[in-house]
């Protein structure tokens, strides 16, 4: 259920209706917008009488959410989610973000090399893998925590955000100092025991669609990280596995405005795993933007057929220069910077 709080509703008011909401058994999620509070009941709320809560001091209305996701839904936050981080930096709002780096960091000069380059051609995220979940055992799985170090010295050097992806549980405290923030890859989505953990974080989290999941699934997922009290949660379109061979995936720029629809939750396009082919990255990446992504995350490497990992979708980064001023025409053209 939603409450939505009037105007000028009293603090004494709104802690009211919450003492009311938890005496009815449902836990409540509050959320502070520009104009107004709105507070969401999760739990038991179906035979609950909501004219209860519609007479109480400073309530403006009352209605149930009929989707099974209540936190990741735009009624708990209508005009939108922007995650701002530690430098300022907000993400959903106007400006278009970037964020680009190598699939894998392999070592000091190639980490330092792309996030000066990055940060010249306007990048705002310096993004790579530390721990690599590869398809077949025998691929390079990553440097771990010292590859973190590296990407985070390089990134600070540059005056850059760090994102990468966290595999497990285990990992999120070696990685809270290291990185500004958690990704969830494709394959983890539903890994729902790491998603509530890192619901206690007070950290962003990226979180990727699965290969085949539906919208509703991602956000589905997105609740479990919600629940737990972080709110600052990005979504990630990367391509869903479907009949089609001449892409690695499909990727599904529809999927943009229908979150935009559904969901308050920024989202981000990746194109390097939704087409996993070089030459097809800025036609997508330029069309996400276009159908109102937030940020875009790109795979870039100084040596790019020479990666350790996904060469076959990286850009050199010479490529990267001319694809962010492709994305800046693109983006003045729908009423936004980047």
């Amino acid at each position: 259920m939603i409450v939505a709080m009037q105007e000028k509703a009293t603090e004494e008011q709104i802690d009211a209706v919450i003492d009311v909401m938890v005496e009815s058994g449902v836990n409540v999620h509050r959320t502070t917008g520009a104009t107004q509070s709105i507070l969401a009941g999760v739990g038991p709320t179906a035979s609950l009488d909501l004219s209860k809560f519609e007479v109480l001091p400073g309530v403006l209305y009352v209605h149930r959410i009929s989707s099974p996701y209540k936190l990741a839904g735009r009624g708990f936050r209508p005009e939108g989610t922007v995650v701002e981080f530690s430098n300022g930096v907000k993400l959903g709002g106007e400006r278009v973000l970037a964020m680009a780096g190598p699939c894998s960091i392999e070592n000091r000069a190639q980490i330092f090399e792309t996030a000066q380059r990055v940060k010249a051609a306007g990048g705002t995220f310096l993004r790579g893998g530390a721990f690599k979940p590869r398809s077949s055992p025998y691929a390079f799985q990553g440097m771990g925590i010292p590859g973190l170090e590296l990407m985070r010295e390089a990134a600070d050097a540059h005056g850059l955000l760090v994102v990468s992806e966290v595999m497990e549980i285990a990992q999120i405290e070696p990685m809270l100092a290291l990185v500004d923030c958690f990704q969830v890859g494709a394959r983890n989505m539903q890994n729902f025991n790491l998603l509530r953990e890192l619901g206690q974080v007070r950290k962003p989290v990226l979180l990727k669609r699965g290969i085949a999941a539906t919208i509703e699934e991602l956000l589905l997922s997105s609740e479990y990280i919600l629940s737990g009290g972080n709110y600052d949660v990005i979504l990630c379109e990367r391509g869903i596995r479907t009949y089609e061979t001449a892409t690695r995936n499909t990727m599904d720029i529809s999927a943009i405005p229908v979150v935009k629809k559904l969901s308050h939750l920024p989202i981000v396009a990746d194109p390097s795993h939704g087409t996993g082919r070089r030459d097809m990255v800025a036609p997508m990446a330029r069309a996400a933007v276009a159908a109102g992504a937030d940020a875009i995350i790109v795979e870039v490497h100084p040596n790019a057929d020479k990666a350790a990992s996904d060469a076959a979708q990286t850009l050199y980064l010479d490529q990267f220069d001319k694809l962010m001023a492709q994305l800046r025409l693109i983006a003045t053209a729908v009423g936004r910077t980047i």
